[in-house]
């Protein structure tokens, strides 16, 4: 499947990853929205906004190779451009 499949398949909640990435059970997966408050630790580039609630907008995030998650996972060209996307169950 292409990128744009893959784009596809996110948003209707499936998770998806490349055939010819080295990192066994690598996938990314779309990341709904939400809101934070002041009370679920924002970080020191956060502290000080005045709004009491911040948005977190929709996102792409990965799951790596060695389990953590990379949050705001980026396409690179060499992605955009496969051919080998599939949706991982």
């Amino acid at each position: 499947m292409n990128f744009g499949g893959a784009l596809e398949a996110l948003k209707a909640g499936k998770k998806v990853a490349r055939e010819g990435w080295n990192g066994k059970g690598m996938y990314i997966y779309r990341q709904e929205g939400t809101t934070i408050g002041p009370e679920q630790g924002r970080n020191e580039h956060l502290r000080g906004m005045e709004a009491d609630l911040i948005w977190i907008r929709p996102h792409i995030d990965m799951k790596a190779a060695d389990g953590s998650v990379v949050i705001g996972w980026l396409a690179s060209q060499t992605d955009m451009l496969g051919e080998d996307w599939v949706v991982v169950e």
